[in-house]
């Protein structure tokens, strides 16, 4: 059974204003969700569905997945693990399965951060609880789907993802919308525990519908020598994205290593950010942006605050404006805190060069083409602790998501 303590503060941050993106009036979306039946495979799924879920990396067969979860709008519907030194559950069971959750639930992230994390609290609609035991390395991909069907819907989740000392997870998690559907709600509290030794890699796909409003929060706390690597994609419609994930590097040599790819569609507002915090000795961080609009707008902003000696990290953003409608804010923040630390930056904004394009024309591509040629290099981050067969999935995601973004 979840817990009930939070329910005060909570309540008192149902009124807080939103620090960052437009605020949203929660009260105007429903929820009265229908009812999925269980199913025990992926490929269980109505085929309608299964494509819109591979659209963000989820694969119907398990032979390439170590776990699957799906939840369709308040129904948990699939949680499977299939290695042994992996747990994976809807969160309302693992409450009731370990008494020890309740001192990692609302740790990272503050339940009175925002008018969203309370919603989450107040109003749960499960969510997955994802552990790697000791020493357990799961090479293959866990994959768990967030899908939405409901019309005008809202649908507040709550995640939990441990790795457990000298583990090692890989996670693929796509969030869409059923084919048709127009808008709804979506709150997401992830909360990522990495422990001393361990390695978690996060890929998060988005494919939202065109009003839909999207807030996840998400906080990591990773310990010594541990690495989080987190890599987000969105690049199809969406009428207001506000996400700012955090990791705070507690224990010496702890690393941490952003990234985002966001295509802003004309009528879309993004403000998206991320920001680490350098608290022990060789702590390191890397924040790579990449962002083009095509009529939309978007907020870039990355921070990373040092706060003990030796701690490196880097800012990196770059964005392309392919319309004349389209805005792209970059902002960038170093907060040093501590002699002998090494905090950097670098921005740029504008459009494709014009030598660029004769370059690829005069070599036999017409102007689209050209045009898809640069914006799909442009695209590409180089994340160099990403595993290979990971690596090839995002580019695939982001490849898929030129084809119907761009």
């Amino acid at each position: 059974m979840r817990t009930l303590k939070h329910e005060k503060k909570a309540a008192g941050a149902l009124k807080k204003p939103a620090a960052l993106g437009p605020d949203i009036d929660i009260g105007s979306y429903g929820r009265d969700a229908p009812v999925h039946k269980n199913i025990e495979n992926m490929d269980e799924l109505q085929p309608a569905t299964l494509e819109r879920a591979r659209a963000v990396g989820i694969e119907g067969s398990d032979t390439c997945r170590s776990g699957s979860f799906f939840q369709s709008d308040h129904t948990v519907m699939l949680a499977r693990s299939m290695h042994e030194g992996l747990e994976l559950m809807d969160i309302e069971e693992a409450m009731d399965t370990h008494d020890w959750l309740d001192d990692y639930i609302w740790k990272a992230v503050r339940v009175d951060a925002d008018k969203y994390t309370a919603e989450a609290a107040l109003r749960p609609d499960h969510g997955y609880f994802i552990r790697a035991l000791a020493g357990a390395r799961v090479e293959m991909p866990l994959q768990a789907c967030l899908y939405m069907s409901g019309e005008g819907l809202a649908q507040n989740v709550h995640n939990i993802i441990i790795a457990e000392e000298g583990s090692e997870l890989h996670i693929i998690t796509g969030c869409t919308t059923a084919d048709g559907m127009r808008g709804g709600l979506h709150i997401g509290v992830s909360e990522f525990y990495i422990k001393r030794g361990a390695r978690l890699t996060f890929t998060m796909i988005h494919n939202w519908a065109p009003d839909m409003a999207v807030r996840p929060r998400s906080v990591a706390i990773v310990e010594e020598d541990g690495l989080f690597l987190s890599t987000y994609v969105c690049m199809n419609p969406v009428r207001t994205l506000q996400l700012y994930p955090t990791a705070f590097c507690t224990g010496p040599g702890a690393t941490v290593r952003f990234g985002s790819v966001l295509v802003a569609q004309e009528g879309t507002s993004m403000d998206v950010g991320s920001k680490a915090v350098l608290e022990a000795p060789g702590a390191k961080a890397e924040i790579v942006s990449r962002a083009i609009t095509r009529g939309g707008e978007i907020t870039v902003r990355g921070h990373l605050v040092g706060q003990s000696p030796g701690v490196k990290g880097h800012l990196e953003c770059r964005g392309l404006i392919l319309s004349d409608k389209g805005t792209i804010n970059a902002v960038p923040l170093l907060d040093g805190k501590a002699p002998e630390i090494e905090l950097s930056h670098e921005a740029a904004v504008g459009k494709i060069a014009e030598e660029e394009l004769n370059y690829l024309t005069a070599r036999g591509l017409s102007p689209e083409e050209a045009t898809s040629a640069i914006v799909t290099g442009f695209l590409d981050i180089d994340m160099p602790e990403l595993p290979e067969g990971l690596a090839k999935e995002m580019k695939k995601a982001v490849r898929l998501g030129d084809s119907s973004a761009l």
